[in-house]
């Protein structure tokens, strides 16, 4: 069973682990391979958005955070970014961080979610956010620079709560 909960200052060792994980292979996030642990921490533990991990046997599997897309005129639209673990992928961990997402930013009062870039070579997260009632509005060409494809394209998603 998967738990999701408010993540803490002490979960940030594991959150850190799968930050690094995911952002040095350079393939689904665009923040730098060599982005440093100060750095990640301002990133996902910022007063800024909320931050969350996903659970399981007591093993944090997943991390996301939560925030208004745009300020202002366009704080009424949700963001979110997922990440999990190499060991909790195929567990529907990510499934489970998206549905809690959903839920979460219905409660804050958004009324729609969008995701800016989610790069078209990710074919599972496509595929998982098609699943879960996302559509994609736009196509960003050759946006993305992935490690090892070169510049691949990236949508923009969309869905209302």
């Amino acid at each position: 069973m998967i738990t999701i909960r408010p993540a803490e200052d002490a979960d940030f060792d594991a959150i850190w682990r799968i930050f690094h994980e995911v952002v040095q292979r350079g393939d689904t996030y665009t923040y730098e391979p060599e982005t440093t642990r100060d750095q990640a921490h301002s990133i996902w533990m910022s007063d800024e958005h909320s931050t969350y991990v996903a659970c399981q046997d007591d093993q944090i599997l997943g991390t996301y955070i939560l925030k208004p897309n745009q300020p202002g005129l366009g704080s009424h639209v949700a963001n979110a970014g997922y990440m999990v673990t190499l060991d909790g992928r195929g567990k529907g961990v990510g499934r489970a961080m998206c549905e809690h997402s959903l839920q979460v930013a219905g409660r804050m009062g958004f009324s729609a979610m969008q995701f800016n870039m989610v790069v078209s070579t990710n074919e599972p997260a496509v595929a998982l956010w098609k699943k879960l009632g996302f559509s994609i509005v736009g196509t960003l060409p050759r946006s993305f620079r992935h490690k090892e494809l070169g510049l691949v394209d990236a949508y923009v998603m969309h869905r209302f709560l």
